[in-house]
């Protein structure tokens, strides 16, 4: 169960870089904690990811965001948002539904405790 909830999340975090309001950060080190109770291999598999391992490395250690990390992760929600309530224009459903998930990715970024430094 484990590795199937890391594997999730994991899929969920890559589907965050592409859209919009998804936030990629926390599904990335829910799925570091799945693997490290389920499966030791794919934990330090992700520990060695060029991208997603310094990210897993500092959360391990601190358990909470650099300020500038957070304001970036919030900064890329809202400009990709906004591009894409652009695009579609005269569509309110898909409009409305964009906003929502980029407050529902905001609010999980501003729940990640913060550091000052990092």
């Amino acid at each position: 169960m484990w590795i199937f909830a890391g594997m999730v999340a994991l899929a969920l975090g890559v589907i965050g870089v592409i859209v919009p309001g998804l936030p990629t950060t926390p599904f990335v080190l829910l799925a570091a904690t799945c693997f490290a109770k389920g499966s030791p291999a794919l934990h330090q598999w992700l520990l060695a990811h060029r991208y997603c391992g310094p990210m897993i490395r500092d959360w391990e250690q601190n358990r909470s965001l650099p300020l500038r990390i957070k304001v970036l992760a919030i900064s890329l929600m809202l400009l990709m948002t906004s591009l894409s309530i652009w695009h579609f224009a005269g569509q309110p459903v898909f409009q409305l539904s964009l906003a929502a998930l980029a407050l529902i990715g905001a609010v999980v970024v501003l729940r990640i405790p913060t550091r000052s430094a990092t």
